[in-house]
């Protein structure tokens, strides 16, 4: 591949790879008892979707860098998609979120094909439920290991893996600890700046920062250059997750795969809802507090939150603050030394990852 950006035809190079190892790995488990099919299945589905912005973040850290296109440096880039594979699983799991890319989320699959509905009312329910919920925890971590092995076996020399493997630590350490912020702060009081710490953590570094940084770590980049994709990448980063934090509410459930209301039934402390609840008024707020939380809401509840939250403003604080995260993040690429075709394919992958509706 030359140093032009051809997004379609990268994204099929990244679905062959994903394809043809959760398969294989599909294949092993099933080979183990065919008990196993349900738990196989997922494997083979965990990663059918996606923009493949995270393994093409990795790509351009080490294109960036100087290095020539290569097939064992695309694979380890597709394992930064099993690693968002395993925490979609996780997050899904922990939100009990019923969709994802508008299909079934893995524990609920699961629940399906352990065959609740077959099974019966009481107790068989919650036994097939509770199976069901502890075999796709088992997916999602399954799915991380997943991901350190394809990186560590993509065919590199041992030298340039040794490189990153203080930083895989990291990103594992860092999105684990996001996850948890988030849950630590679920139901609180809303409040921006804790909010913006845990789209930092649980989705900004491992969306951007950190995919470009092990590029450029396995490509042997200068501490400036890293430097540089830092200053890049976590404001950019923080502009992915603000954007789909909009989308979560105000997005087209058909093209987001998402429920409208999860971000209000789970009463998770997203940005947007913290802008909000700064500025409203006592009354204003009485009227959030009655809807937060519920798990009973309808599309008459999503109207009035949306109603109020244009009221005070806060999606356009939240489009000011995309915007001006996208803008440092392009700022920074004037003072990194890259190749013209590096700078065009970063400067494509900002507004891929800010500029959508899904």
């Amino acid at each position: 591949m030359s140093d032009r950006w051809d997004p379609a035809a990268f994204r099929t190079r990244v679905d062959g790879v994903l394809r043809g190892f959760l398969a294989q790995e599909a294949d092993e488990l099933m080979a183990i008892d065919e008990a196993l099919a349900p738990v196989a299945g997922q494997l083979r589905v965990a990663a059918g979707h996606g923009k493949r912005l995270r393994a093409a973040f990795c790509y351009w850290g080490w294109r960036a860098a100087g290095q020539p296109d290569s097939d064992a440096l695309l694979r380890a880039a597709a394992s930064m998609e099993l690693v968002h594979a395993a925490a979609v699983v996780h997050d899904d799991l922990i939100d009990d979120s019923a969709l994802r890319h508008g299909r079934p989320t893995a524990h609920v699959a699961l629940e399906t094909s352990l065959g609740t509905t077959a099974r019966g009312a009481g107790d068989d329910r919650d036994r097939v439920r509770s199976a069901a919920r502890s075999l796709a925890l088992l997916v999602g971590d399954h799915l991380m290991a997943l991901a350190g092995r394809l990186f560590t076996d993509c065919g590199l020399p041992a030298a340039y893996l040794a490189r990153a493997r203080g930083l895989w630590a990291g990103l594992a350490r860092e999105l684990v600890a996001g996850e948890c912020l988030e849950i630590l702060h679920t139901g609180g009081r809303p409040d921006t700046g804790t909010s913006l710490k845990v789209v930092r953590y649980k989705t900004a570094k491992y969306t951007v920062e950190h995919p470009l940084l092990l590029g450029g770590l396995l490509a042997g980049a200068s501490r400036a250059l890293r430097d540089g994709y830092s200053a890049y990448g976590l404001p950019l980063g923080e502009a992915f997750q603000l954007r789909d934090d909009l989308l979560g509410l105000f997005g087209d459930p058909d093209r987001t795969g998402k429920a409208a209301l999860d971000d209000l039934r789970t009463h998770r402390p997203t940005a947007l809802l913290a802008e909000t609840w700064r500025s409203a008024d006592t009354a204003q707020r009485e009227r959030l507090r009655r809807v937060l939380g519920r798990r009973d809401l309808d599309g008459s509840h999503l109207e009035d939150v949306r109603d109020l939250m244009r009221e005070l403003g806060a999606p356009q604080r939240i489009e000011r603050m995309i915007l001006t995260r996208v803008e440092a993040a392009t700022r920074a690429l004037d003072d990194v030394e890259v190749s013209p075709g590096a700078r065009r394919a970063l400067h494509d992958l900002a507004r891929r990852a800010t500029d959508r509706v899904h």
